[in-house]
């Protein structure tokens, strides 16, 4: 997981795609910050910034430099430039720990302990569970050959440290599995089509021996398990790159899933939209979510009355897995509850 924390801070494009919008600075910032250990380069920026998801602009930062980004860690000093015509970050390796180390002055750092994790773009532990997991199963996709058949002892359902039997793993090629439950479907909420179905996540299994059936051990259980459950091999977690950026075309989706089953989320939620990679969507993208209410009056006939309540732009949300169809974001700021229905746009 320290290898993915550290890829979530490459950096991004630079300041060509907003040159008609200007960076905003917060009121009276400070001139530098000391980076400490859980920052994340979004809150950083916010020390700075009205809109801190755009970092990468006040960074300078181009698309060459996402190939050898140079990475900020807890004790690097931050230190805003205004000598030029936009604001600028700049920042230099950290302080000197020794007691005559002079605060104001950047010297370098000695580590003298174990390679510390870089600070990342935005919260890691938010999203580190939706990484590698199985979150959809698109039309078409095969949904697992392997699946749970029986349980030891016969028990109708196994946990944590338990034993479990399933089909479909031949060999000991695989050693660690997903295990899963194909959820509810989908669906866009415009055209009423099944994007895919909702894969719930159950928890994760090791192989103890291969065969007809095979012996698996329950490492962790979200849920309880049992018969029917389906099985899928748990790949080593992608490194990833997580860059935000605002989209280059134009993006009209809704909200069409909370994950959870939730009826209602806020900041740190995790939700579904209705346009995936097919639409242009990719990892890193930043997205705006606009309230879409309706005021309900009753009066003294018990007559009901809806008014339309203008729209009004209040969360972001931050892209980081993509299929076809669909795409997956991290409400990183919200003012109000997200539902779904609500419309999500460019920021």
């Amino acid at each position: 997981m320290v290898r993915i924390i550290s890829a979530l801070i490459l950096a991004a494009t630079a300041a060509c795609a907003f040159a008609a919008e200007p960076l905003e600075l917060v009121a009276d910032p400070p001139d530098r910050y000391i980076v400490v250990k859980g920052d994340t380069l979004w809150g950083i920026s916010g020390k700075f910034l009205k809109e801190p998801w755009r970092w990468p602009e006040i960074w300078r930062m181009n698309r060459d430099q996402i190939k050898n980004p140079h990475l900020i860690y807890p004790g690097d000093v931050v230190m805003l430039d205004l000598s030029g015509d936009s604001p600028r970050l700049r920042h230099a390796k950290g302080l000197g720990s020794g007691s005559n180390a002079d605060p104001g002055k950047v010297q370098p750092k000695v580590y003298s302990t174990a390679v510390q994790e870089a600070i990342p773009s935005i919260p890691p532990n938010a999203i580190e569970p939706f990484i590698s997991r199985p979150l959809i199963l698109e039309p078409g996709a095969e949904i697992g050959e392997a699946v749970i058949v029986a349980t030891a002892e016969g028990r109708v359902l196994v946990g944590n440290g338990d034993e479990a039997f399933a089909s479909g793993i031949p060999d000991a090629s695989i050693e660690k599995w997903h295990v899963f439950r194909p959820g509810k479907p989908l669906k866009d909420p415009d055209s009423g089509e099944v994007l895919a179905h909702e894969a719930f996540f159950l928890g994760h299994a090791r192989l103890v021996k291969p065969g007809e059936p095979a012996t698996l051990r329950i490492v962790q259980a979200k849920q309880e398990i049992g018969r029917g459950d389906r099985l899928l091999p748990a790949p080593p977690p992608q490194i990833t790159s997580y860059v935000p950026h605002k989209p280059d075309g134009e993006i009209s989706a809704k909200v069409i899933s909370i994950y959870g089953g939730l009826s209602e989320g806020g900041t740190q939620s995790v939700i579904a939209i209705n346009r995936g990679g097919n639409d242009g969507l990719e990892i890193g993208h930043v997205l705006a979510l606009f309230s879409d209410r309706v005021s309900v009056a009753v009066d003294e006939d018990g007559r009901r009355t809806s008014t339309p309540i203008p729209e009004d732009r209040y969360a972001l949300a931050f892209v980081f897995r993509v299929f076809d169809g669909i795409a997956y974001a991290l409400v990183v700021e919200s003012s109000r509850s997200v539902l779904v229905g609500d419309a999500v746009r460019n920021p």
